[in-house]
């Protein structure tokens, strides 16, 4: 028996019924605009995908002879290979504005560092968000020189008014992993800091700054140079804290490895964490839970900035007043037992 029912594109309307909600929200959560909540826009995009429906975002791009193509670009360093797909910040990123991107209709390319300049201007693509502006950054003047809408991943160095990033709230993250650190009994919490022409480190040094200020604290602060090999450069940055006297009670590291890199520098100098150091760092890699011992981490949530950096992408594109052109994700802390001191034995106890 042959079926009499003829497939229909689906409507707006129909994408609202299915989610429970109005066409105007439906509208706002396919083009990245209006205040939604998380779960709002998730359920809008889950009945979307559900029923098939083309969102109008990519039926404009088309349209206007767009190409429903975004571009994820990683900042360059000369010719010096960033190997970032193996790096579980940018991995993650990328993933997270992959989904994104799809979940809206769109094809998302991540484009390698090491793409010519003659390529960074012809590979056609309606929208770009661009990881980890720098002061000097060629990747990010080119793209400015195609004029079409970018998105920062990271604050711009030197901002402009006209600029839409999304970043991590570092300050609120860097307090509440300091504000941890203190509660564990630190009282001289060390920072390892890399030298970078990007906002990251100027911001986690004013914050970590401040707040040892406010607390009354000593901000005992190591630099050093993250290229070319920034395992060493750590490890020997952490060591010069470790050399103090008094010498730190806690240091903090701000990369990937920088858990690692301070582990290896404690045991150099025959320290046992968390007995006589405690040990944390801002990273997203899995491995720290299995670590000697396990490490407390901060993530900063790149899936989640890599979702709201496709959705600002969007909203930009279809040119909506109203969009907030900032915004931040808050990170998480994952406690664990290199900053949980055992508790003092008061005299007569067993």
């Amino acid at each position: 028996m042959t079926s009499s029912r003829v497939w229909r594109r689906p409507t707006l309307d129909a994408v609202a019924a299915r989610a429970g909600v109005s066409t105007a929200t439906v509208s706002n959560a396919l083009n990245g605009t209006g205040r939604l909540s998380e779960t709002t826009r998730q359920r809008v995009l889950a009945a979307a995908r559900e029923l098939g429906y083309a969102p109008a975002s990519t039926a404009r791009a088309l349209a206007r002879g767009g190409t429903g193509v975004l571009g994820l670009t990683m900042t360059t360093y000369g010719d010096l290979p960033v190997p970032y797909t193996e790096i579980p910040y940018y991995a993650q990123l990328a993933l997270g504005a992959i989904a994104a991107a799809h979940k809206r209709g769109y094809l998302l390319q991540v484009m390698p560092s090491s793409m010519s300049p003659w390529m960074w201007l012809n590979t056609p693509m309606d929208g770009v968000i661009h990881v980890d502006p720098r002061t000097e950054d060629p990747v990010r003047s080119i793209l400015r020189e195609r004029g079409i809408p970018m998105v920062s991943e990271g604050r711009p160095p030197q901002p402009h008014w006209r600029d839409t990033w999304v970043d991590t709230d570092y300050e609120a993250g860097l307090r509440l992993l300091l504000g941890h650190l203190a509660e564990s009994g630190a009282r001289r919490i060390g920072l390892s800091l890399p030298l970078h022409d990007d906002a990251y480190p100027r911001l986690i040094a004013q914050t970590y700054r401040a707040w040892c200020d406010e607390h009354g604290m000593p901000a005992l602060v190591e630099e050093y140079a993250p290229l070319p090999d920034p395992f060493t450069a750590e490890q020997d940055a952490v060591g010069r804290l470790l050399d103090h006297d008094p010498r730190p009670d806690a240091v903090v590291g701000v990369y990937s490895d920088s858990g690692h890199n301070i582990l290896a520098a404690a045991r150099h100098h025959r320290l046992r964490v968390p007995q006589d150091l405690l040990v944390a760092c801002i990273s997203e890699d899995p491995d720290y839970a299995a670590t000697t011992p396990p490490v407390t981490t901060l993530s900063l949530r790149p899936n989640q900035v890599g979702e709201e950096a496709v959705d600002l992408l969007i909203a930009v594109i279809n040119a909506r007043s109203g969009v907030d052109r900032h915004r931040l994700v808050q990170p998480v802390l994952h406690p664990r037992r290199s900053t949980r001191r055992a508790a003092r034995r008061s005299r007569g106890t067993p």
